[in-house]
């Protein structure tokens, strides 16, 4: 018998979410079901389990179950790119070594293909998915050695890049805060909320059912795996954990997983006047050549002109941030913001929020077997957009039998490396964060 733990709370509203109509009443799990999978989680590795299920298995009954809404939990928190890639956040210009970065790449055109499969399949527009490739921006000289150190790394790796010089990052974006910038053409963009939404209403069918507000409380093994929810249960003979750090509370991975937030703010919508003052691309998106500087989107459709910034990580083992953490942290959004709109003076943030992220210590994800018929994809390392997606078709391809290359990386993976005990872990975390975001300067 496994009883979860607790079950996960995210601070502020998911913002891209609030951008769309209103979603249809929600199905819930009032009933005893039976199916032959159980997917645990509805955001991107779940969703794209689901969908690989379907496509190895197209008789079988799919039940999808989430404890919020769709896009409400953190896959319609997070910034949007579904990076190809490395892009690891520890390190200092995402960059890592020559070998996996080359396998690793591999993996994420994977997903990403995957990915645009279903955007196309289920009809999806260019605002919810488009491959649109991305920028790492440079507002400082160390950023700019950062780029041409990343760019140098991707020489070796025989990837396609170019460098933008301060004009053509002026023309891009309307404003003279960065110095430079590295395109490079693989990645894609998403309106989270829209992609998974969007992914969810494709999948629904008389096969997969997908039920929201029905949180695993326990799962029980006996010829068959029992999920109870508040006010039923689902059985099956495999289930597929897609529940990223949310792990640790089924009792796997326990002190192996750091569980880190990221914060977001999204300014009202602009008027015309403001729009015509800030001149520049009306789309556009850019990473911050330092992992702990600040992300910046600049959104023009669905909900009108808008500009996203997110930066500021904490380490918060509990899965847990307050609305007095949540209010602190997001203040340096605003000093952010009017540092690079100036033009835009007067343009409040309308919705902040923050996301789970989880990370192990070694960069590694939990692809794999868990117990009889219980399968993981978890610790997405930050990128839940790709790892998500990646980890999710994966798992299904194990608990089916079908092998890949990529699959066998995954399950040859060693184990998230054990953390110190948790408060040397929170202090020493802490510590790192607040020293590698006061060493980004000017890029934060």
């Amino acid at each position: 018998m496994i009883a979860v733990k607790k079950l996960p709370r995210d601070p502020g509203p998911a913002a891209w979410n609030c951008l769309l109509p209103e979603a249809p009443p929600p199905a819930r799990v009032e009933d005893d079901i039976t199916a032959e999978w159980i997917v645990i989680g509805a955001g991107f590795a779940g969703l794209s389990a689901a969908r690989r299920l379907s496509q190895l298995c197209p008789g079988d009954r799919i039940v999808v179950l989430d404890a919020k809404r769709v896009a409400e939990g953190p896959a319609g928190r997070n910034s949007g790119f579904m990076i190809d890639l490395p892009h690891d956040l520890a390190s200092d210009d995402y960059g890592g070594a020559l070998e996996s970065d080359i396998a690793q790449t591999t993996d994420n055109r994977r997903a990403i293909a995957f990915a645009a499969e279903m955007a196309r399949d289920f009809g999806l527009s260019d605002e919810a998915f488009v491959q649109s490739g991305k920028i790492n921006a440079a507002a400082t000289a160390k950023g700019d050695h950062h780029n041409r150190d990343y760019a140098k790394h991707l020489s070796a790796m025989g990837e396609a890049h170019e460098m933008l010089d301060a004009a053509q990052m002026q023309d891009l974006t309307g404003i003279d805060y960065y110095s430079s910038g590295l395109f490079t053409p693989g990645a894609a963009m998403i309106q989270p909320a829209a992609y998974v939404r969007g992914v969810a209403d494709g999948l629904r069918s008389n096969r997969v059912q997908i039920f929201e507000f029905s949180p695993a409380l326990a799962l029980h093994k006996d010829a068959f795996w029992t999920v109870k929810t508040p006010k039923g249960s689902v059985r099956a003979q495999k289930v597929i954990l897609a529940v990223n750090g949310h792990l640790e509370n089924f009792g796997f991975m326990g002190g192996r997983l750091m569980h880190v937030f990221t914060y977001g703010s999204m300014t009202r919508a602009l008027t015309p006047d403001e729009v015509a003052r800030l001149g520049g691309a009306p789309i556009w998106g850019v990473t911050p050549a330092d992992p702990l500087g600040t992300t910046v989107r600049r959104l023009s459709g669905t909900g009108g002109d808008r500009i996203v910034v997110r930066n500021r990580f904490t380490f918060d083992p509990s899965l847990e941030v307050s609305d007095q953490k949540l209010a602190n942290v997001t203040r340096d959004h605003d000093r952010a913001f009017r540092a690079r709109f100036p033009m835009l003076e007067g343009v409040e943030m309308e919705h902040r929020w923050g996301g789970r992220l989880c990370l192990s210590y070694n960069n590694v994800q939990v692809v794999r077997e868990v117990d009889d018929g219980l399968y993981a994809a978890c610790c997405q390392n930050g990128l839940g957009t790709v790892k998500g997606t990646l980890a999710g078709l994966l798992a299904a391809e194990m608990a089916c039998g079908v092998g890949s290359d990529a699959l066998d990386r995954a399950l040859s993976a060693p184990a998230p490396t054990r953390l110190p005990p948790s408060p040397l872990a929170k202090l020493g975390a802490t510590a790192r964060l607040r020293w590698g975001e006061a060493r980004a300067g000017r890029e934060l």
